[in-house]
């Protein structure tokens, strides 16, 4: 097949099939005397592959696994990719943290106790699981603003900041898209007190994650047909 066919039919540019090719994502192609490359079907199939698979598992993880299949190692290709998938689990888990932590907010509203907790960042770290080093990188760059104790200097959060936290750390291994910039430039402006809109924002994270979960179902398709054409299923 010419390139240019192949790029007709997946709506793609024939620099970007070279530039696949160039990467090592792609196995190398025959050239005619002319110089023009020809592909075959399993080019076809890689290339339905990266475009399928970018998406939802991004273009570093797509590579390396396509790199992998060249080489016949299935087995660690597939584990490339479950790492991802328990990631994108993981967040979603974290995205349902913060929804029901929120809504117990709103059932204890009147529980002025719950509501005035304060933690240090040990304390903090061990609740969510999120080291130390990784909250004062988050307080550097501005995504996090807290309070510190009077008596000593320590930083001291609330469950506001715990739940902001979980927010950032639900979308913090996501693939780069339009919505992903959007929702981490929501919670990086977002004020911890604000509870409506933190609620609102857990709501959209969630529906995200969800969505990403289609598009890694189409990756994993894309994969397999990819991996049924290369003889590596048994």
């Amino acid at each position: 097949m010419r390139p240019i066919d192949i790029a007709r039919k997946l709506n793609i540019s024939t620099s970007t099939l070279r530039n696949y090719e160039t990467q090592g994502i792609v196995p190398p192609t025959e050239r005619l005397s002319s110089g023009y490359r020809i592909y075959t079907e399993e080019h076809v199939a890689y290339f339905e592959c990266i475009l399928a698979m970018a998406p939802g598992f991004g273009m570093e993880v797509t590579s390396e696994v396509l790199r992998k299949l060249q080489v016949k190692d299935i087995h660690y290709a597939l584990w490339i990719v479950k790492e991802k998938e328990a990631q994108l689990y993981d967040a979603q888990l974290m995205a349902k943290r913060a929804i029901e932590s929120l809504q117990s907010h709103e059932n204890n509203s009147g529980d002025k106790s719950l509501n005035e907790k304060w933690m240090t960042i040990g304390e903090v770290a061990r609740e969510t699981g999120i080291p130390s080093s990784t909250i004062r990188h988050w307080e550097k760059v501005g995504l996090i603003t807290q309070s510190r104790d009077p008596k000593n200097g320590y930083r001291k959060f609330n469950s506001s900041h715990v739940r902001k936290m979980m927010l950032i750390l639900t979308l913090r291994s996501s693939v780069y898209s339009s919505d992903l910039v959007s929702l981490k430039g929501a919670i990086k402006t977002l004020d911890h007190n604000n509870m409506e809109q933190m609620k609102e924002i857990a709501i959209h994270s969630l529906e995200y994650l969800n969505n990403m979960t289609k598009l890694q179902l189409r990756g994993m398709h894309y994969l397999y047909v990819l991996c049924k054409r290369l003889s590596l299923l048994d």
